[in-house]
């Protein structure tokens, strides 16, 4: 859903995720929206594990500092 972003204050990002999202779990049904909707899943995981593994500097400069706000 993009939760992380929401936390961090990307704003761009965090309504790109969570409208991908609400699409699709509003349209499960069809093939699309449901790939839509396990690719942003899988982005929100490997976000997380960079998060997670990034050492406390480099979280700082690169997410704080920077503003990057993928990858």
């Amino acid at each position: 859903m993009g939760l992380h972003k929401f936390a961090l204050g990307f704003y761009t990002s965090r309504v790109v995720m969570l409208a991908v999202f609400l699409v699709g779990l509003i349209g499960m049904c069809l093939v699309f929206p449901l790939l839509a909707s396990v690719a942003i899943h899988v982005i929100g995981f490997a976000g997380g594990i960079i998060y997670l593994t990034k050492a406390d500097e480099d979280f700082y400069q690169t997410y704080a500092i920077e503003k990057k706000e993928w990858f």
